[in-house]
């Protein structure tokens, strides 16, 4: 079928954009709430450089929520906090 689609011009959908970062101090936070079932687990990904590197460090949390949205703001304040009370030694 790639092949039909090639010929008469249809083109695959675009991959979906990834969340935009929000920064908080010197670190990026990429909201990343993951769907289970009807509801959405809190996670983010936290990322910072250190010159040429950048480290990463992925959040996930117990909490859960009904909506994207809700999980999408309670990710972002999770994250916040995390860095607040741990800083650089996230990444450790």
């Amino acid at each position: 079928m790639p092949f039909l689609s090639r010929l008469f011009g249809n083109k695959p959908a675009p991959a979906a954009a990834g969340p935009e970062p929000v920064l908080h101090k010197d670190f990026r936070i990429f909201a990343q709430p993951v769907k289970e079932g009807a509801t959405y687990r809190v996670a983010a990904r936290i990322e910072k450089d250190f010159g040429a590197e950048t480290k990463v460090h992925q959040l996930i949390r117990a909490d859960t929520s009904a909506s994207v949205e809700e999980a999408t703001a309670t990710s972002l304040s999770k994250a916040r906090q995390a860095i607040d009370q741990l800083g650089d030694s996230i990444f450790g």
